[in-house]
C-alpha cells in the first residue's frame, strides 16, 4: 500500500516490558487508523510486515496523545527491539505521526563475555611442582 509507514526504532539499550503505545498525529485523514507491532526483528524491512504481527490495534484520531494502547505483556516482556507498522491512515494520501510514545520498564541487559580458559584433562604432576615446605613453629611467651 502506498500510504503504509513503518517505524523501527531500533535497539533499545536494555531489556524492555513494554505495557503500553501512544500515537499522535493530524485530526484528519493523515492519521494513522491502524498499527501493527513486531518484537525482535532487528533488520526488519517493508518485505517483514507480511508475517504476523506480535499484536495489532485500530487507532483512534489522537491529535493530544490522550489515549494508551495496552500491549499483551506476555508478548512484551524481552523487548530488544521494536518495529511500528501502520498499514493504513483514514483516507488521505499520506500518514502523518507527530509523536510516538512508549510506556514500559527497562532493565540493564544481561551481557556475557566471552570467558577464555584451559582446562586439562588429566593433570601431569611435572607442571605442578612445589618447593619443599618447611614446617616452622613459633612461640609468644
Amino acid at each position: 500500500d502506498e500510504n503504509a509507514t513503518s517505524v523501527s526504532l531500533g535497539r533499545f539499550t536494555g531489556n524492555v516490558k513494554l505495557k503500553g503505545v501512544i500515537v499522535m498525529g493530524e485530526d484528519d485523514g493523515t492519521h494513522p487508523a491502524e498499527m501493527r507491532l513486531f518484537r525482535n526483528i532487528p533488520h526488519m524491512s517493508f518485505d517483514d510486515t507480511a508475517r504476523e504481527p506480535e499484536q495489532t490495534f485500530s487507532l483512534n484520531r489522537d491529535p493530544t496523545g490522550e489515549l494508551e494502547y495496552p500491549t499483551k505483556i506476555a508478548r512484551f516482556s524481552n523487548v530488544y527491539h521494536l518495529s511500528i507498522h501502520f498499514p493504513k491512515n483514514f483516507g488521505a494520501e499520506t500518514t502523518k505521526i507527530f509523536y510516538i510514545g512508549l510506556k514500559g520498564e527497562w532493565t540493564e541487559a544481561h551481557r556475557h563475555e566471552v570467558t577464555i580458559c584451559n582446562y586439562e584433562a588429566s593433570a601431569n604432576p611435572a607442571d605442578h611442582k612445589l618447593e619443599q615446605i618447611t614446617p616452622q613453629t613459633r612461640f609468644i611467651s
